[in-house]
């Protein structure tokens, strides 16, 4: 099978297509023919190897597709999928190829009403939007929230599942189009952080108040101001870094800035029991499928193209969700 491989660490040339044995399932897995696959930041820190992995490896961990064939059952986890079956699953990696393994206990069904590409598109980032407003920070009619990166993937899912639990939403773009993509999903109030000081906008709309919680994947550029935002006891969700890694932070400031607290939430403890995994994913899928919850592919790369998919999400060209395509 055809597979993005990468043997070095580095910049997007180090993403090479190759042709590599397609692999067999084991004890609770299953082979899958992908059809797309999501594209991540995570997809960056591995491929830069701020996230170790052993070399050569094959990046990506989402995707959607067909299931093709199915190992022997693990007696404690049982498979419910058959052969034939439309799945799609995260935070597995080896997902920028053809075919892949997953085990059947990260899998989740596609219903009917919704494209593998519409799956591929939302698992990752509609989890972890649902996550982030449902249990990291439960949102609460007529709370005031500032997500950052408005029209990025994450960002107009939490627009749209912030609103629809009532929630008064600030968001934080760089450019007008970004701004008017924001301003579609719900949000109450756009800041063009090249424009203005946005921690001195978000104390002016709250009037000096600040907020019970800011939702932040941007990281080095925003943390500080993101701080600035809070109201006291507020909290900071870190979850994760575009504009790179955090500075060392002395903890005494939460103190002095009202007992703030921070949290660096991923996925993977959320989705930990198959109970969360089938709630969260099950309630983005039917929001997709009855159209409450719109998402935006607009930005598909052939496989043989994901340097040029890491490219653009690097330098912030694309909005909404990047997909590859087999």
């Amino acid at each position: 099978m055809r597979a993005i491989q990468i043997s070095r660490t580095g910049g997007p040339e180090v993403l090479e297509l190759k042709d590599v044995p397609s692999p067999t399932p084991g004890a609770g897995q299953a082979l899958i023919r992908i059809e797309a696959t999501g594209v991540n930041f995570i997809d960056i820190y591995f491929r830069e190897g701020r996230y170790p992995s052993p070399l050569p490896f094959i990046p990506g961990q989402e995707a959607a597709g067909t299931i093709e064939a199915l190992g022997p059952d693990i007696p404690t986890q049982p498979t419910h999928f058959t052969v034939g079956d439309r799945v799609a699953w995260c935070g597995v990696p080896g997902t920028y190829a053809e075919c892949a393994l997953a085990p059947t206990a990260r899998l989740v069904r596609i219903p009917d009403g919704v494209t593998a590409q519409q799956a591929a598109a939302s698992l990752l980032q509609g989890m972890t939007a649902h996550y982030l407003a449902f249990s990291t920070y439960p949102i609460q009619s007529g709370d005031s929230i500032l997500i950052h990166a408005g029209a990025g993937g994450v960002g107009l899912l939490v627009i749209q599942i912030a609103k629809r639990l009532g929630a008064r939403v600030f968001t934080t773009v760089s450019t007008e189009e970004k701004a008017a993509l924001a301003r579609e999903a719900g949000a109450d109030e756009v800041i063009l952080y090249t424009r203005e000081d946005f921690p001195t906008r978000v104390r002016e709309l709250t009037h000096g108040k600040g907020l019970p919680v800011v939702y932040d994947s941007v990281g080095k550029t925003t943390f500080e101001g993101s701080l600035a935002c809070l109201r006291p006891r507020g909290l900071l969700a870190l979850f994760g870094g575009s504009s790179g890694a955090v500075p060392p932070f002395d903890l005494i400031k939460l103190s002095t800035m009202g007992s703030l607290f921070i949290t660096r939430p991923t996925l993977k403890d959320y989705t930990a029991t198959r109970d969360e995994l089938d709630w969260r994913s099950g309630d983005i899928f039917r929001w997709i499928a009855d159209g409450t919850l719109k998402l935006r592919i607009e930005h598909t790369y052939p496989l043989a193209e994901a340097a040029h998919a890491h490219r653009d999400l690097e330098a912030r060209k694309t909005t909404g969700k990047i997909l590859l395509l087999k």
